[in-house]
């Protein structure tokens, strides 16, 4: 491990609020408005000197933000549709958007990122919803093949539903899927929700309750709810997959892959050594490295040839 890995993993664990009961949905509303205004300003202070141009897109009951590079290649028609994390009720608003240019400047691409609809005014399957309105209309100025959807956490089970459910639509499926710890199993049944619990610097107890506030009483086991559950032999695209041997949801990221290759799907699974639900928070050469792989695989499955 990297000395700079070592740091991260001495820091205190990430402590944060409990949350509220399901049914007391102003407790959910001051919480989630609490922690969005903070982590928004910190993310958009990092943010505010990215090289890139950034346009707002209304589609209706929600937003996209459209990132572009500034020093991206005229010929570059490639777009990352980038779904944000945040336990399916953190990171609207600002967040979203300065999370969305880090994905820019790091995967070098134009960014659509969704800020979509959360609980607890809008659960299942609004966010889902906002996703696939969102692909419907990117398929309407972009090729399939130059489309690459991908999300972190939440955000990663979103990106998975999206292919599935634009699958059983009938729509072109994008080149590829970058689905960063990916939370595919809201039932919480992987092994390492009981051996890493304690052990992931980013997440110190489960997130059920707000697993249980966006599934609105759905079936945890819904496919589009828990992609885990889907069925990749009707057909799914060509995904990376990431993790680290102390992410709470380390089983979610090996599960999805082994569904996949057992169903004959192209997928890579990279694990980080020590790394977190949040790997090191963008501190250590380690999360380096997984941007790397994850900037090859995006250039690759769209055919583009790499300069990174």
């Amino acid at each position: 491990m990297s000395a700079e890995a070592q740091a991260v993993l001495a820091m205190p664990p990430m402590q944060s609020p409990g949350y509220p009961p399901l049914d007391d949905l102003d407790g959910w509303r001051t919480l989630i408005a609490d922690h969005d205004r903070t982590i928004g300003a910190t993310l958009s202070a990092r943010a505010a000197d990215a090289p890139v141009r950034t346009e707002e897109l209304d589609l209706g009951p929600f937003r996209v933000h459209d990132i572009t590079p500034i020093d991206l290649s005229t010929d570059d028609d490639r777009v990352y549709l980038d779904i944000h994390g945040g336990a399916f009720i953190y990171g609207a608003g600002e967040a979203c958007r300065a999370m969305a240019v880090g994905t820019a400047t790091r995967a070098g691409i134009r960014v659509w990122a969704v800020d979509y609809r959360m609980p607890p005014d809008h659960p299942f399957p609004a966010a889902l919803d906002d996703c696939l309105a969102t692909y419907r209309a990117l398929l309407e100025e972009c090729q399939p093949e130059r489309i690459v959807v991908g999300g972190s956490s939440a955000g990663g089970n979103l990106a998975a539903a999206l292919i599935l459910r634009a699958r059983d639509e009938g729509l072109p499926l994008p080149a590829g899927a970058v689905l960063k710890t990916p939370v595919v199993d809201l039932t919480e049944s992987g092994d390492s929700i009981q051996t890493n619990l304690g052990l992931d610097p980013l997440l110190p107890r489960r997130s059920m309750p707000a697993f249980l506030l966006y599934a609105a009483g759905h079936d945890l086991k819904n496919p589009y709810v828990s992609p885990l559950f889907g069925d990749f032999t009707k057909g799914f695209v060509s995904t990376i997959l990431t993790t680290g041997t102390r992410d709470l949801l380390l089983s979610d990221s090996v599960r999805m892959h082994r569904a996949l290759r057992a169903a004959g799907v192209d997928a890579h699974l990279h694990v980080t050594e020590a790394g977190g639900h949040g790997g090191f928070f963008g501190m250590a050469p380690e999360d380096d490295a997984i941007q790397r792989e994850i900037r090859q695989f995006v250039d690759s499955s769209t055919g583009w040839r790499s300069k990174f």
